[in-house]
């Protein structure tokens, strides 16, 4: 979890990779028109987001139903997105990806073919609630090489995590 251009997919496949668990890319679940507005560098809004947290939150509950463990990308930027996460039929647990603000919006400058423009960078930021105590997840710094974050998160998550 965390805003765009923190590494969550290449987290998220190192991750899944390790474990040896379904990947699944959040982005996949978006409607249509999600995708729309955020190519023409409109934020989306709660109502935007609700029936996507909703269809995320379902197939997790439907791959845990068949057995399958899995590993998804998801901005989850605010608590109460998580909140409707959590409601899978299965544990759900986050790995927040930080990083300062300037360091992302220099890769998301670098990045080419995502839809999610650098200009919306500072809205993901501002909407952004950081974990919580209480919250089931760990914090990763991205201020290293994929390698080490997924290490690091994999550190962080054991035992529990295999």
């Amino acid at each position: 979890m965390g805003p765009s251009g923190t590494g969550k997919t290449t987290t998220a496949k190192g991750l899944a990779g390790q474990l040896g668990w379904t990947f699944a890319e959040a982005d996949e679940f978006h409607p249509k028109a999600n995708i729309d507005k955020m190519s023409a560098g409109i934020p989306l809004n709660d109502e935007d987001r609700a029936p996507w947290l909703v269809a995320i939150r379902d197939w997790v509950s439907d791959e845990a139903e068949d057995g399958r463990s899995t590993v998804i990308t998801c901005s989850a930027l605010k608590r109460r997105y998580r909140d409707v996460l959590r409601g899978a039929e299965a544990r759900v647990r986050f790995v927040e990806l930080e990083a300062d603000e300037a360091v992302i919006r220099e890769r998301m400058e670098k990045r080419r073919g995502h839809y999610m423009p650098p200009s919306l960078l500072a809205s993901q930021y501002a909407d952004f609630e950081p974990l919580e105590a209480g919250e089931d997840g760990v914090r990763v710094s991205v201020e290293q090489t994929p390698e080490a974050v997924v290490a690091d998160a994999l550190r962080k998550l054991a035992p529990e995590a295999a």
